[in-house]
């Protein structure tokens, strides 16, 4: 989260723009009142004792429900969760989580977020699960896979991320948790069998092929404690992990996978979204 240093300069900022906006237009109010005064001082860094203690009296802007949740699990998580390729990765992933529970909230009928940062190399462990309600850490941190097609290297860091048919790489975002079914996989020219979790991608834009692309949570035999291969998109874990884990994220989950990506930041609904 932004330090509430900063935020409150910017906050000040907005204020003294609307309020010297509105001077302007008003005859007679060429002369700044007191708060007028206390925030022109301390945008500027002149602020005394007494400017402050005006502005402590002004009218505080209030926060959004998703602002409030967001923070309050950031500060409640970030601390259990290291590393993170960006200091704002867990702040867009809860925000897109209660941003998509506020919108709709009859699609969100458990309290789990399947998070994934994939800013990171799959020889980290990269995936957690937490428990929105109560803000703990339901299983984590884990090694997860990503998209063949979105890494030059086999454990290397994913840099290309396609919503894209045959793509073969992952598609940044929040998903939908569905059904589990029986999963059948190929590694090395041989099939082999686990759960699978269905998804449905509602980051427009970003991955709402993923059903289509039969991109699924799923357990796999290239992901390992200590690395995972590469799949074909799916968020892939270790088998016995997904044994255990994927039931309890059945039908009414949220995932988010999250990189340090520019176009899809500056995109993706949720993590953009103001509705809350």
């Amino acid at each position: 989260m932004k330090s509430r240093k900063l935020v409150l300069q910017n906050v000040l900022i907005g204020a003294a723009a609307v309020l010297f906006g509105g001077a302007a237009l008003v005859p007679g109010h060429q002369t700044q009142g007191p708060v007028m005064r206390a925030a022109t001082a301390f945008v500027t860094g002149s602020a005394t004792t007494t400017d402050s203690a005006k502005l402590a009296s002004a009218p505080a802007v209030a926060m959004s429900s998703v602002d409030v949740e967001t923070k309050n699990a950031v500060s409640t998580l970030e601390s259990m969760v290291r590393p993170l390729s960006s200091p704002e990765a867990l702040d867009d992933a809860f925000k897109a989580y209660f941003e998509y529970k506020s919108a709709h909230p009859d699609d969100v009928k458990k309290p789990y977020l399947y998070f994934v940062d994939y800013g990171l190399s799959s020889t980290t462990m990269r995936g957690y699960v937490f428990d929105m309600d109560s803000l703990k850490i339901v299983e984590g941190p884990f090694t997860v896979a990503h998209g063949r097609g979105s890494s030059v290297s086999h454990y290397g860091v994913p840099t290309r991320f396609s919503n894209g048919s045959g793509s073969a790489e992952t598609s940044l975002g929040l998903y939908v948790t569905g059904d589990t079914y029986a999963f059948t996989g190929h590694s090395g020219g041989s099939a082999y069998h686990s759960i699978g979790l269905r998804l449905d991608g509602v980051s427009k834009g970003f991955n709402t092929n993923a059903f289509a692309r039969g991109v699924v949570a799923h357990g796999a035999p290239y992901v390992t404690p200590t690395k995972a291969g590469r799949s074909e998109g799916c968020p892939a874990m270790e088998p016995s992990r997904a044994e255990r884990l994927l039931p309890k994220l059945a039908h009414g989950s949220l995932v988010f996978l999250f990189a340090p990506n520019a176009t899809w930041l500056a995109g993706d609904p949720w993590v953009n979204a103001t509705t809350g």
